[in-house]
């Protein structure tokens, strides 16, 4: 099937490939770190450690379902697509693989995506929310403007990559209920949405005696 933002994918590459500089690509190679695997694979590294001190169980297994099995997904998808990146060399790029969709751009969405969804439950204040949700997506765009501006994408690898890590952030969600049957919110809640969540457990208590 023809791609119908074919013409809009090579003009936006294109465009933005004729006006890269060395202090331009200096900066978009810093937004574009916070969705490498080796700076995803740290963050995952120190926030599974946590939880495996907390005993976070329900959290340990969506993170690692979430993200690394996202971005395993989307190696697959890349594979059979089988799509050739914008640029494969220039004065200041030199890419290898396939471009759609786009790695980078689906692993910060997963991380930070995930992360947002950690840590909203856990918040009372809506200016805090607001700020959370508006931090990570803020991030996810920074990293996919610069894949494309890197020209290691196309603006249709960028856009399905946020549209399949919000898919699959909404899949874990939804098959990760079950975990959470057994506990319930209390008041006062940590910065983690899991250690708000508290084992229910059934208690008896001791039956009084009728007669005095």
């Amino acid at each position: 099937m023809a791609n119908p933002l074919a013409g809009p994918d090579h003009e936006v590459a294109g465009w933005f490939h004729a006006h890269l500089t060395r202090t331009f690509v200096t900066v978009l190679r810093a937004f574009t770190e916070f969705g490498s695997s080796e700076w995803i694979g740290v963050v995952l590294f120190l926030v599974v450690v946590f939880f495996v001190w907390k005993r976070w169980w329900p959290s340990l297994v969506t993170l690692m379902v979430a993200v690394p099995g996202g971005m395993l997904l989307n190696e697959l998808l890349k594979i059979l697509v089988h799509r050739q990146r914008p640029f494969l060399a220039g004065p200041f790029v030199d890419w290898s693989g396939y471009s759609f969709a786009s790695g980078h751009t689906i692993g910060a969405t997963l991380l930070y995506g995930q992360l947002a969804l950690f840590l909203l439950p856990a918040m009372k204040a809506r200016h805090w929310r607001r700020l959370t949700v508006f931090g990570a997506a803020l991030i996810i765009l920074l990293v996919g403007f610069s894949r494309i501006a890197l020209g290691a994408h196309f603006l249709t690898d960028v856009l399905a990559a946020i549209i399949f890590g919000v898919l699959w952030l909404a899949f874990c969600l939804i098959a990760g209920k079950p975990m959470r049957r057994s506990v319930v919110l209390t008041p006062g809640v940590p910065l983690v949405s899991e250690p708000a969540l508290v084992r229910v457990e059934e208690t008896k208590q001791p039956a009084q005696s009728l007669l005095r």
